[in-house]
């Protein structure tokens, strides 16, 4: 950044703790008690910790910044050293300005602990220094009393309330009126009211509890073992169109109650047509059958399946089947006995949930049943939404809920709306929310833990066969005053942090691109824009407004007047609405969007303002829209920093090339370099010569750091557009503009080399072929197999749930394992190793806009001109045996004879990867003495250069995988065979 001395450089342009940071952002998903996120269900909302270290790396100037002036400095100083006394340390007095920087640099990535957020002398230290660094770059500290940080897409609130915590006043805004009062009730109403309003809330719930129960206990009996009934499991049923049977069919894609370890517990069909509950406390020997797969219907009585598309027809002519699907089982505690029980439902059941539907259809609440449809419009690749349920026949959010769920729904929105304290009235719809995530006919019974699970497991509504409905009075998950108690507990966290600490909260429904803020009036901007195509909002949050507009309509009209939220002007790429004008939501839609937005955001920043940008999605198109939108806006990054937020486990990450990091991008507005009298033009090659040394400084730093493969690809994106994004416009000495799309496929270049030298060590790879290292980049670039049929992946490409909790379409079946990118990504990484996809099928596949490196076991038509089945049922003995010796090779050596012909050894291939891929299957068939003769006798074993790629495969291919088998077992036999 050119004339940087005109501003003040803030700590996050110079340095940041980001693996301290990652790894307190990683324990926090693990967190539930207190946390934000169990306020109300926001998709993608930041960890806190993140939130709270970047934002205050992005106020406070660096110590060691020539401008940071001496008071500054001194109390950075003071209040650490104080801090360190205070913690039982001894008094530290740091002189120089770079030791200064590394202490605040330690306190920040300290503060991202969770233990630490309530901390008051923590807090102290933090609002100190954010007041002081507001003295310090404000021009006019005395007009206004605290820095104004703003979030344009505020959502969850994460950004807003870390502000608000370390001493700024937050403005959040959000087009979604949802996140709107989310914000309110988290900045607004508990910091009023304070830590004793969560006793208030629980005292309320109580009271409501009581007064539903009078009118709905009834419907959810006891059974007659003394046992309270928590929950209850379901099936959708369809009739076996097989030739003269024509019985009813539960579809059970999971039989399974229980799967805990001795305690086996499933459901199972018998031959009069009933279903029993089992138990065992081994494993059966005969698993439990399923009654559909991939959508299609396999009658226990007959044995015929119905077809998937009969399937679909049937349940849709019954509205998705919910409302006479059938309870299977209850489930029950007892203070007598420990764990839950299960039961075949009695008469008593079932007439419980028929009275039920009779008082349902009475009517008598304010709050109805809702009647607005549920969008059909299937996102396709763009991402995942609530369209799945339509395929089977769900029109509108009623059908997402049977009867009794819906009776509970009404009941105790009836009841809250009844409340006439506001504050009390908004949290507590909150509260009916979350009963309404957790008792919908799209919630699973997991069997692994004996729980039931959410409606959004994931960032959609999928289909779910087999489905579990809670009892609201049980104690047990998902419950009323397990709901409130969700609430009141983040409503505690979030009054402490507060104590005694004045808030000023702007919150306000609006546009990014719109803001309603005077010009220079906030001092930084962090923000977490939604993500391309990614995440419906709108439409997932329909689920949540459709009841939220019933309680508190009449409190906020002016966010909730509409039948369902607005879209037109949602940030997406996205087929499922239109944008103004009806025009489409495309790629060049979320650029313009991003674009407007990050204008009016410059507007509104003052001179000396910063910005901090999260961004993490894994395709180069989202990441080239966000891009080009904010560089037309005319922003420059001036640093980027991954961070590791994302939760390992989490739904879409298994199979996937989700990201582990979200890229945190600082920005500063552009127009001041122009202002200082540059020409604003950068010249093409200048910039194409600084891109390497970046990259090379950068991307043994993110080694160091734990950030890897696709995460780093991603990373290096910020240092690379610090050289591009400083001018207005680069050109080419011919006066042609460089567009931002050509300089990303050159960063995608010099990332690749760069990575491919990290790989071996520094080793010259002039001699490895394109195949070589187009496999070790891609395997580095995604280091995460697809496994065969993996419904997960299948979620993204074809709106399919896990298993058979799918939306009912069908869907060819996937390459037999592999490791799958985006095809844009596999063609940037090809290019710039100097290879072209097209002339390497026999390592890549490409179909459609995926492209997946071919596991080793599919190239033995190119290895060995024959098919090889070997490999396959070695690997089943293996399974039983363990690894089959080197040399143990008569018997499975003559079968690989006649399995391969009078190939009988590898074929002569013309590069190193083929070499190594043939002595990987050679080993796994068990051919020990084909491989012996391979690397010994024919000299492949003598090339230095096999033993290197051998080596860096094995550091690649994932563990569990029969490829990291295989090269390990070639490379063990490296020494024996007197390669050294």
């Amino acid at each position: 950044m050119n004339n940087k001395s005109s501003i003040h450089r803030r700590l996050i342009e110079v340095d940041l703790p980001i693996q301290a940071i990652s790894s307190h952002a990683r324990r926090e998903k693990s967190i539930r008690q207190g946390h934000l996120s169990t306020l109300h269900l926001w998709w993608a909302r930041r960890p806190l910790a993140s939130c709270r270290s970047v934002t205050l790396a992005a106020l406070l100037p660096d110590p060691a910044d020539a401008l940071a002036s001496d008071s500054y400095v001194s109390l950075v100083r003071e209040k650490l050293s104080a801090l360190e006394t205070k913690r039982g340390r001894p008094p530290r007095r740091w002189e120089e300005p770079l030791q200064v920087r590394a202490a605040l640099l330690d306190f920040v990535g300290q503060f991202a602990n969770w233990d630490l957020a309530l901390d008051r002398d923590y807090l102290a230290v933090a609002r100190a220094l954010t007041q002081a660094a507001h003295a310090c770059t404000t021009s006019t500290p005395e007009i206004a009393t605290r820095m104004a940080v703003l979030d344009p897409f505020a959502g969850g609130g994460s950004f807003p309330l870390e502000a608000q915590r370390v001493g700024a006043d937050p403005v959040a805004s959000d087009l979604n009126p949802i996140p709107v009062i989310l914000n309110r009730a988290l900045l607004q109403i508990v910091p009023r009211r304070g830590a004793s309003f969560a006793q208030v809330l629980r005292d309320e719930a109580i009271r409501i509890a009581e007064t539903v129960a009078e009118e709905i206990r009834r419907f959810y009996p006891d059974p007659a073992h003394g046992h309270r009934p928590i929950a209850y499991v379901w099936s959708r049923i369809i009739r076996c169109e097989g030739p003269g049977c024509g019985i009813e069919v539960p579809l059970f894609s999971n039989p399974w109650l229980s799967k805990r370890a001795g305690r086996y517990i499933w459901l199972a069909h018998t031959k009069s047509g009933t279903y029993v509950v089992e138990r065992s406390s081994q494993m059966p020997r005969t698993q439990p059958q399923a009654t559909i797969k991939k959508g299609s219907c396999i009658c226990p009585n007959c044995g015929h399946t119905t077809p998937i598309r009969a399937v679909k027809a049937q349940l849709s002519q019954r509205r998705g089947g919910t409302a006479d699907a059938r309870m299977m089982t209850v489930v029950s505690v007892s203070s007598g006995a420990a764990g839950r029980h299960y039961w075949v439902p009695s008469e008593v059941d079932r007439d419980a949930v028929r009275a039920a539907v009779t008082r349902l259809d009475e009517g008598g609440f304010s709050v109805h049943p809702p009647t607005q449809q549920i969008n059909a419009v299937s996102p396709g690749k763009f991402g995942s939404g609530i369209a799945s349920p339509t395929r089977i026949g769900c029109v509108t959010f009623s059908d997402l809920f049977t009867e009794r769920q819906l009776l509970v729904l009404c009941a105790f929105g009836t009841a809250v709306r009844r409340i006439e304290d506001p504050d009390v009235r908004t949290l507590l719809a909150l509260a009916v929310d979350r009963l309404a995530d957790y008792n919908s006919a799209h919630c699973r019974w997991a069997a692994a833990g004996e729980f039931i699970g959410n409606t959004f497991g994931r960032q959609a509504i999928p289909i779910v066969w087999t489905f579990a409905e809670i009892n609201p009075f049980s104690g047990a998950t998902g419950d009323w005053i397990g709901a409130v108690e969700w609430i009141a507990g983040v409503t505690e966290h979030v009054a402490k942090s507060f104590a005694q600490w004045p808030c000023n909260a702007h919150i306000a429904r609006s546009s990014a691109a719109r803001l309603s803020l005077p010009d220079n009036s906030i001092d930084a901007v962090l923000t977490d824009p939604p993500y391309y195509g990614s995440i419906l909002y709108g439409d997932l949050s329909d689920y949540f407004y459709v009841w939220i507009r019933q309680m508190l309509g009449d409190l906020f009209p002016d966010l909730l007047g509409d039948q369902l939220i607005p879209k037109s002007e949602e940030a997406i790429a996205t087929p499922t609405s239109a944008g103004p004008n009806n025009e489409s939501k495309d790629a060049a839609f979320f650029e313009r969007s991003m674009r407007d937005a990050f204008c009016e955001i410059r507007r509104v920043l003052t001179p000396d303002g910063i910005a901090v940008v999260v961004f993490a999605h894994k395709s180069t198109s989202g990441w080239e829209a966000l891009l080009g939108g904010l560089l037309e806006a005319g922003w420059m990054i001036t640093a980027s920093w991954p961070i590791d937020t994302e939760r390992q486990g989490r739904t879409n990450a298994q199979g996937t090339a989700a990201l582990a990091s979200s890229v945190h991008l600082v920005c500063r507005p552009r127009e001041r370099l122009v202002a200082q009298g540059s020409s604003g033009v950068g010249d093409w090659r200048h910039v194409l010569d600084q891109l390497p040394s970046r990259i090379h400084q950068w991307l043994p730093r993110l080694a160091r750091e734990g950030i890897v493969g696709a995460d780093a690809v991603f990373a290096c994106i910020g240092p690379a557009l610090e050289v591009f994004s400083q001018y207005a416009r680069v050109e080419k000495v011919s006066g042609e503009r460089v567009e931002l799309r050509e300089y990303l496929e050159h960063v995608w270049a010099a990332v690749s080399r760069e990575a491919l030298a990290m790989i071996f060590n520094g080793a010259e790879t002039q001699s490895l072929e394109a195949d070589g290292r187009l496999t070790a980049i891609w395997l580095w670039t995604l280091a995460r197999p697809t496994p065969p049929g993996d419904e997960d992946e299948a979620v993204e490409t074809a709106e399919l749930g896990a298993d058979d909790e799918d939306d009912g379409v069908e869907v060819p079946s996937p390459g037999s394992g592999g490791f799958v990118i985006e095809f844009d990504a596999a063609r940037k990484i090809a290019q710039g190793l100097g290879a072209r996809l097209e002339e390497l099928t026999s390592v890549v596949e490409v179909k459609g806009d995926k492209a997946r490196l071919l596991p080793v076991s599919e190239r033995s038509r190119h290895l060995f001109g024959v098919a090889n089945p070997i490999a396959a049922s070695s690997t089943r003995r293996a399974d039983r045996r363990g690894q089959i010796p080197l040399f143990e090779n008569s018997d499975t050596d003559d079968a690989a004879r006649r399995q391969w012909g009078d190939a009988g050894a590898p074929s002569s291939t013309t590069t190193i990867l083929d070499r190594v891929h043939q002595a990987m299957i050679l080993f796994g068939s068990g051919r020990g003495e084909a491989l012996k003769r391979f690397l010994v006798e024919e000299g492949v074993g003598k090339q230095g250069t096999f033993w290197k790629l051998a080596q860096s495969l094995s550091a690649l291919y994932p563990t569990g995988t029969d490829e990291k088998r295989w090269v390990d077992g070639v490379l063990a036999r490296k020494k024996g065979l007197g390669f050294g």
